[in-house]
This record gives C-alpha cells, structure tokens and sequence, in this order.
C-alpha cells in the first residue's frame, strides 16, 4: 500500500506520512474523541511515527575493526601493556580528547556525538559484520556464517521497504567501492527476504581512478531508451510464460529490480551525480585522492541528489598487513606491528576524508538533515599483545555520530577505566539501529515478513534518545 502524504492538516516539521489505513482509523477514533490534529500530536511525542529529523544517512562501515583506544577512547593513564604508544590532544568540544595524529578531526568534534559503550558478543569478523550491518545478532558467533536469504538484510534495505525515496529514477539504497568480505561475502549487505528489489545500487569500482563514471548508467550508441524499453516488456512475456521466477526464492523480486534499473538508465540526475570529474580539483583534492575519500565525496553527491541511503565500505578486506590496502584488523602477524600501520594509513585516511566530509555537509546546509555515522564490527582489545598490536574486542567501542538533530560535542556512555567493559549506559548494535530508524522517522518495532512470513521486528533494540538534541 503506498504512503498517502498529507500537507495540509500537517505542519512543515510533521509533514507526516499516513497510509490510507490510518486515515481510516482516523475517522473512526473521532467519534472516540481522538482527532486528526491530536493523533498527530500524540504521533509528534513519540507515537509509532517518530518525526523524520534525517532526510538521509551516510554510514561509514569500518570495516576490520578499529581500536577505540587508538582513535576516539584513548587511556592515557591505563598501565602499560594497556596504553598505547600514542598521546591524546585535546578537541574544540569541551571535554573530548582523540589521537594527537587525528589533529583535523579535533577541529570537527564539536559536531559529533560519540557512543563510547558500544558493545556485543561476536568476535569473529563475518558474525560481527552482519551485526553492524543489520543490527541483529546472529545464532551463534561463526567466522564460517554465509549469507543467507534467511537472514536480517540491510538497514538500506529496510528504508527502500518501509520509507523510499520520492524519485522512482534514483535508488533509495546505494552502496560502495566494494562487497565486503572475510572468507566469505558477510551477509547484511542487501535485501535479503525483502527481495531483490530492495537491494542498493552496488558500485564495484574505484571512484579514486581516471574517468570514473558508471558505464552501467549509459546506453550503448546503437539502442535507444526506448528500443531498450520495449526489449524489457518482451522479456517480461518471456519470464512470464517460463515462471522461472517461481522456482528461486532468490530471485524473488528481480522482475521488479530490472523495472528499477530501466528507469536509473532514464535519469541525468544519477549520472550527473555519479560525475566526480564535475567537482573542483580542490575539492576532490580535500577529501583525498584514495578509493574511500573519493567514496566519501561520492556519497555527498548522491545524498545531495536525493539518495536516501548511502553506504561506504572503508576497505574491501579486513587487511591488517599493509599500508597501501586493507582494513583496520591489526593483529601484527608476520612482523607487521599494529601502530606503524595504522599511522601510514588509516589515521591519516580517516583524518582526511571524516572531518572534510563534515564541513562539506555543513557548509552546503546539508548536515542538518543528513545523519553520518562512522562505526566497525568491534574495537580492539585493550591489552596489548605478544606482537605489540591488539586482536579483536567487541566487549567495548565507539561509534561517531554527527548531523540530522544528534546532539553537538556530546559523549553518551563511558568505558571503564581500561577501555575494557562499559562502565555506563552500554550500547548494543540494536539500539543503534534503532535510533538511525526513529532518526528516519521510521519506528525500529515496526514488522516485515521474514522468508517464512513470519512478522518480524526490523530492531529489538531500543532508541536512543538522549543522544537527540
């Protein structure tokens, strides 16, 4: 059933979206006394339609796992074996220190709410992934979990189902520069029992490189839109006399998927906005010239658009052995310490790209309404290990989040005095789910049909408000 939007029974900061259901069971409250005008007051305090504060969400997946003590939770006065070798600088928000070598991202801390009490039990790589990536927990915590049609999709995913954006020639959900991996693809990186429909428009190539475009946006010079059209409706007769579709519960939903992309192939919006070679030298230059800064700037662009959700992988492999490539999992095998890494790559990445992006948002008007939120699948640990790195620890770590009404400077939660444990307000990834779902205006309890058509809820967990300003 598609949303009936009502304006003008609804003031600009509601701008509420009630399906004709609800109207229905508007007009039957009257005669109990409950209003069109009250239930949207009701619904505006925190009624199952939570005010939409983000327009749209960035989310910044990094991927590996990055310490907390090493970033933005450091233990100067921990013992040693605990403490790193790296010294903290103070930020421009009262309070907050972060990694001396993260001195840009200092200066943008008064923009951020830090979640320093993230926690949950998974230490494997896949396990954990699929947890940030869907906000559900897997059974049980194995390296060896394969993406299933069986399990959570995405949050992307959930938003194109339950809130898609107004553009029918834009995606709600895109995703990229990669398909992330440990072993095996990590499940919660698209529709999953939604259908193929509501899976992102996945880029698998590197916006850092020359000439990037997406070839897949263009036609070839022989064929037209609308021959193409008309190949498109043939097929259709052809899927329909063959009913392959009833034979794959996979590919449920790619008849529709195929409608989405032939009217991608139709929009200069999403070209124009997939055209990095139309922004300032200098600003391509700011966010960095490497595959996720480029990403970075990327996601601005579609955002700015009107792409409702954009995800950005911050590297393709968990990594941990190089500075070139790979992601923040650090464990110092083969001689290859943690802190030498780190210090050539993805501290300075990250201070590069994170507050760039920031004040990009910010200057444009956009972050506002455009939520960011930087997280991994876990943090490290806190003690330092026989290779003078650190393994994994999901048992604490942060989570950044900036823009569409979290508050400013702000830190919610506390570790404890090691980094080891939260020490106040712990935070599982179901609550943060949660609070990016009611931060969209959707509510995080609201139901969806699994593969077996069971209701399902698209979080357990719970929103956190008082990270809301």
């Amino acid at each position: 059933m598609k949303p009936f939007t009502l304006t003008s029974a609804c003031t600009p900061q509601l701008n509420a979206q009630l399906t004709r259901r609800r109207l229905l069971q508007v007009g039957g409250m009257g005669m109990f006394g409950m209003s069109l005008p009250k239930l949207l007051a009701a619904e505006a305090k925190g009624g199952k339609h939570p005010i939409a504060r983000a327009k749209s969400v960035i989310f910044l997946f990094q991927w590996g796992g990055p310490s907390h003590l090493e970033t933005f939770d450091m233990k100067p006065n921990a013992p040693e074996g605990i403490r790193g070798p790296h010294q903290p600088m103070a930020s421009n928000a009262d309070g907050i220190q972060v990694n001396s070598l993260l001195p840009r991202t200092a200066k943008v801390m008064d923009k951020v709410c830090l979640i320093r009490s993230m926690h949950h039990t998974m230490k494997n790589h896949n396990s954990a992934g699929y947890y940030a990536l869907s906000g559900h927990a897997p059974a049980t915590d194995d390296q060896r979990l394969k993406d299933s049609i069986d399990l959570f999709p995405a949050y992307g995913s959930v938003v194109d189902r339950l809130a898609p954006g107004k553009d029918p020639e834009l995606p709600t959900f895109a995703a990229f520069p990669y398909s992330v991996s440990d072993g095996s693809i990590t499940p919660g990186q698209h529709g999953s029992f939604l259908g193929k429909i509501h899976d992102p428009l996945l880029v698998l190539r590197d916006p850092s490189e020359p000439g990037f475009g997406l070839p897949e946006l263009s036609l070839p010079a022989n064929l037209t839109y609308d021959r193409l059209a008309s190949r498109r409706e043939l097929q259709k007769v052809v899927d329909a006399q063959s009913r392959l579709l009833d034979y794959s519960a996979a590919a449920q939903g790619i008849d529709a998927y195929y409608d989405k992309a032939l009217a991608m192939l139709h929009s200069t919006k999403l070209r124009e906005a997939f055209s990095l070679d139309r922004e300032p030298a200098a600003v391509r230059d700011a966010y960095g010239r490497t595959p996720y800064g480029q990403s970075c700037l990327l996601a601005r662009r579609l955002v700015e658009s009107g792409v409702k959700f954009v995800q950005v992988y911050f590297s393709e492999s968990i990594g941990g052995r190089s500075t070139t490539d790979g992601g923040w999992d650090t464990h110092g095998f083969d001689n290859t310490r943690m802190f030498p890494i780190i210090e050539k790559r993805h501290l300075p990445i990250t201070d590069q790209t994170l507050p760039t992006l920031l004040n990009d948002l910010e200057t444009r008007g956009m972050l506002k309404d455009t939520l960011v939120v930087w997280v991994g699948e876990f943090g490290r640990t806190p003690r330092i290990n026989a290779n003078v790195s650190r393994d994994h620890w999901p048992q604490c770590y942060t989570a950044l989040l900036a823009g569409a009404g979290v508050k400013k400077g702000f830190v919610y939660g506390a570790s404890d005095k090691h980094g080891e444990y939260p020490a106040d307000k712990p935070v599982k990834p179901d609550d943060l789910a949660a609070t990016i779902y009611h931060l969209l205006g959707i509510d995080p309890h609201t139901e969806v049909r699994d593969t077996l058509k069971r209701p399902v809820p698209i979080s357990y967990g719970k929103a956190i408000t008082d990270v809301m300003a």
